[in-house]
Parts: C-alpha cells; structure tokens; sequence
C-alpha cells in the first residue's frame, strides 16, 4: 500500500495519530530502516515469534490511541525469554485496562532489541516556515537535554552534516571509549525524512525517537506521526 493510501484511509477513519504499524510502514517505504519486529496478536504467538527472532525482545502495544506507550507501562523491554515474553503481554494488558480502558487493542510488537547511541529526527508543519526538520541527543530524557537542531524542509546534504554537528552529543557520535558510529547512515535518514516530510504536508507532526546509530548503520525503534 502507498503512503498517501495509509494516510488517506486513517483520514477516513477520522484519526490523528497512526499506529506504529503504520508510521513504520511510511519510514520504511522512504528508506528509514526499522528494527526488526513482527505483528502478533496472541500471547502464544508472541513468545513463539520472540523465539524466532532472537532475545533479548521488546513488546509494544498497537493502538490508534496510544502513543505515549511508555507513560501507560504499554511496551516491555529487554525480554529474555519465552516466559518473560507471556508475562509482559498480560502486564501491558492490565496497564491499558487499568490506566486507559477504552483504548482499542489491534495487537502488538515483537520487536528485536537494539543498542547504540540514541537520537531522535522528528517534524513539524510549522504555520510560519512549513515543513521543518529536527535532530537532536533522543530516548526518555530528550526533554531533559534539549539538545536539538533544526533546519526547514526540504534540507541538503550539507544542512543534515550540519546539524549533527551542532548537538552536544556529537562528542559521541564522532568515537567515544574505543567506539566509531554512522554518521554517514545518520545522514541518510535525515535527507530521507526530510524527502518525506517534503512529499506528505498531511504530516504535521513526526518523532522518530529513538534512533539507535551503530558502528554500522542506524535504525529506528519507535516512532509517532500525526497528521491534518
């Protein structure tokens, strides 16, 4: 299905917010690489699925209501086995009925963990300037380090250098205790989140956060886009 096509039939179903299923579905059709997952319904199915893919996992609620999955205790982490797997899916159940029960369930996430330096890439449709693009340090405390670029869409090659340059945490991304990253992977993803946000207005509001930039690649984790 084509982006537009996603975007239009959330529209009619009269939704801001897409499910992460279908912000993952968008990134990955505009070369935005994701961490390897699978879209489970049962609670079997997720441990057999979290098997196949390897430990340790994460589990993530899909939800056109949630989207703050962290806040609600509606994504697990670091899951290392089958049993751990059956016990963070009827843990994240009783979290939505507890804290947000008329939230509808279309299933879950079973999601390969990650590790590297977090960051995050996100935008917004501005009133003033349009489409702008943002880059900074990412994961649960982004509100914390207030560490981010920004840039108006559409952005070149030299602006997205520019902008992981500009952050504190570029310290890190240039080689930290023995360690070198992508920057160049990183790179790409802001030019291709960028080309997206240029192509779709109906976006008014991305996060991709985080991003996982590794010694070779980067991929995303999560993500949350909104739309008009």
């Amino acid at each position: 299905m084509k982006c537009s096509q996603i975007i239009l039939n959330v529209q009619r179903q009269h939704r801001k917010l897409l499910t992460l299923a279908e912000s993952q579905t968008i990134l990955q059709r505009h070369k935005i690489p994701f961490v390897k997952n699978i879209f489970v319904k049962y609670s079997e199915e997720a441990a057999a699925v979290a098997k196949k893919i390897g430990f340790p996992v994460a589990l993530k609620v899909v939800s056109p209501e949630i989207s703050h999955k962290t806040e609600l205790g509606a994504v697990q982490l670091n899951l290392r086995d089958e049993a751990e797997v059956s016990h963070a899916f009827k843990k994240i159940l009783a979290n939505i009925k507890q804290k947000q029960p008329s939230a509808s369930i279309s299933g879950f996430l079973v999601q390969k963990m990650a590790d590297g330096v977090e960051v995050l890439v996100g935008g917004k449709n501005d009133l003033q300037f349009g489409q702008t693009i943002a880059f900074g340090a990412g994961g649960v405390f982004v509100e914390v380090y207030d560490d981010v670029a920004f840039r108006v869409v559409p952005i070149s090659k030299k602006d997205a250098e520019e902008m992981i340059r500009e952050i504190k945490a570029y310290k890190i991304l240039q080689g930290y205790r023995g360690k070198h990253y992508d920057v160049a992977a990183l790179q790409k993803i802001l030019l291709n989140t960028s080309k997206l946000l240029e192509k779709h207005h109906d976006i008014v509001e991305l996060d991709i956060n985080p991003i996982f930039v590794q010694t070779k690649g980067a991929v995303a984790v999560d993500a949350r886009i909104a739309i008009s």
